[in-house]
């Protein structure tokens, strides 16, 4: 993983310094909650209904062991001792002092972590595949890449103050487990017919309060021009997006007002105007930050474990744990390791400082003290010997992090919803908790097979309702939670929208009705399809009927009740 040099080491630290004063402005009258607000976004630092939240940025999801334990110690000292890892790679604190937050950006710093450009109206963290570097179907680590649009992006002078954020991701894979096609920008490494390795770059692309797909502006770019065509693509938007309205002036919006071939000959136009070689990062550089994501020093292993098959021979939920959360590695003898924080009736994505000290301790011991945050709100051990597996899930089972549900309909996404967001309009993580409880039997999940179920508290769609292959939106209706439910969503290089059923439900009927809609599916399905293909081929209707079906029976019920 990329480590500071001299430059970011001042940066971070001046960073600090300069927020400390801004803190102790506020607290002591000089600045009004108004002028504030925009210091404190620019550091991560939200206002939520209850307390300050302060969102930490975590790189292209890279994490090593310490920087884990300080973010143990931060929890247990100035929060209540966990954090919550979010669908953007991030990690949350949710009861902060003010006060104490410019202590805790210290403490980030001595690590190595900061929270700059993780809110406010600038390109955002930028995130990328969980799996990078280790994945047999990538073409080329896209790590190194997001290291280099993280360090340009830092604090560009033109792009602080964009008409609203911007989110860049990257992958290198064949299949897409970044969501590229819902960021505002996404980057695919790919090669040409020459072989050369480039660039697809998709733009517009976003969920929220209007969902878009993104679309192809560049089939192909070399990879040596990638900051000038970014530089491109942001000084089109900065110029032409929309600032007299904040719901209209994401990237996507410009993109489909605009028309995609008229938006891409905008870029082009512009791309033409710059002057490539004093953007374009020198050949050294990229160099440099691309040797930080050298490969570890693998061990020459055979492809099969004798050890892990004795072991899973004679441990049920030792061989279910592997067969669930484990991905195939591109070097032999090795495993990449999903661990689900997701245990049943647990609180998606939330990890106690006890389990960060113990997933440290893991992570240093058998995985090369690296380990990645993923956008489905889960932890990645991307280097783990198959032989050290049985002592892997025997330290995991031991911390409460060895959930045999990665993928499957209880390793479910939720927003922190009206239990903590000043903008929810309903809860997400009880939805969330009811659902796993109701498929808690693990044979029942394994016979379901992937159903990624995606929940979100309101109409931002933080918790990307609108990819799920089912999908939940909660919405406020005459003074009550109400839930919207759609089916098809899909976030990967197959990307879609999901499709509404029918009318909102109350929050006690969503378990029920997600019951209803799996035992269509199960009728439906041919094979061995999982849900999305399944609803690929029959599309949404048979998945309407069944709903309406339920919503008829559940109104019957309720009456009688009455």
């Amino acid at each position: 993983m990329y480590r500071y040099d001299e430059f970011d080491e001042r940066f971070v630290r001046e960073r600090v310094a300069q927020f400390r004063g801004q803190v102790e402005r506020r607290l002591d009258g000089s600045l009004s909650e108004d002028e504030f607000k925009p210091l404190r976004l620019k550091n991560g630092l939200y206002l939520q209904l209850h307390a300050y939240m302060l969102r930490i940025a975590v790189p292209y999801g890279t994490l090593n062991s310490r920087q884990l334990r300080m973010l143990a110690h931060i929890a247990e000292t100035y929060d209540k001792g966990y954090g919550h890892f979010t669908t953007r790679q991030n990690l949350q604190f949710n009861w902060p002092k003010l006060k104490d937050v410019p202590d805790i950006l210290g403490l980030l710093a001595d690590v190595e972590m900061h929270c700059i450009q993780t809110s406010g109206n600038c390109i955002r963290n930028v995130t990328s595949d969980q799996f990078a570097g280790v994945a047999k179907d990538e073409v080329e680590d896209p790590r190194p890449t997001a290291e280099l649009i993280r360090q340009w992006s830092s604090l560009h002078p033109e792009f602080v103050w964009l008409p609203r954020k911007f989110k860049i991701a990257v992958t290198g894979a064949e299949h897409d487990r970044a969501a590229i096609k819902v960021h505002d920008i996404g980057l695919k490494l790919k090669r040409n017919d020459q072989g050369e390795v480039g660039y697809e770059v998709i733009v517009g692309g976003g969920l929220g309060r209007t969902p878009m797909i993104g679309k192809v502006v560049r089939e192909f770019l070399p990879k040596d021009e990638l900051l000038a065509y970014l530089e491109a693509v942001m000084r089109v938007y900065n110029s032409e997006g929309r600032r007299d309205n904040k719901f209209k002036a994401r990237v996507k919006i410009l993109v489909h007002e605009t028309g995609e071939e008229e938006f891409r000959a905008r870029v082009e136009e512009e791309y033409a105007k710059l002057d490539g070689p004093t953007i374009n990062a020198p050949e050294e550089e990229v160099e440099r930050i691309a040797a930080y994501f050298a490969a570890p020093t693998y061990e020459d292993l055979p492809e099969t474990s004798q050890v892990l098959e004795q072991a899973r021979a004679i441990d049920p939920e030792l061989d279910r744990f592997v067969a669930q959360n484990s991905f195939e590695h591109k070097q032999p003898g090795y495993i990449a390791l999903t661990i689900a924080l997701k245990e049943i009736g647990a609180v998606p994505g939330d990890m106690s400082a006890d389990q960060m000290r113990a997933f440290a301790d893991i992570a240093e011991k058998y995985s090369f003290d690296e380990f990645r945050v993923t956008h489905s709100q889960n932890l990645v051990l991307p280097h783990v010997r198959k032989d050290d597996l049985p002592a892997v899930h025997a330290a995991l089972k031991a911390a409460g992090l060895a959930s045999a549900n990665a993928g499957l309909i209880t390793d479910i996404i939720a927003c922190p919803g009206l239990d903590y967001c000043a903008l929810a309009t309903a809860k997400s993580i009880p939805i969330a908790q009811a659902i796993a409880k109701t498929f808690a039997d693990q044979e029942r999940q394994k016979a379901i097979g992937e159903l990624p179920i995606k929940i979100s508290g309101c109409i931002n769609a933080c918790g990307h309702h609108h990819v799920g292959a089912i999908g939940i939106l909660g919405l406020e209706k005459g003074g009550r939670e109400n839930y919207q439910i759609t089916v098809g969503g899909d976030a990967t290089e197959h990307a879609s929208l999901g499709e509404r059923l029918g009318p909102g439900i109350d929050a006690e009927d969503v378990p029920a009705a997600i019951e209803a809609i799996v035992e269509t599916y199960l009728a439906e399905k041919t094979g061995e399809e999982s849900f999305i293909e399944t609803v690929r081929r029959t599309g949404a209707e048979p998945f309407k009927a069944g709903f309406a079906a339920f919503i008829e029976s559940r109104t019957a019920q309720h009456e009688a009740a009455e």
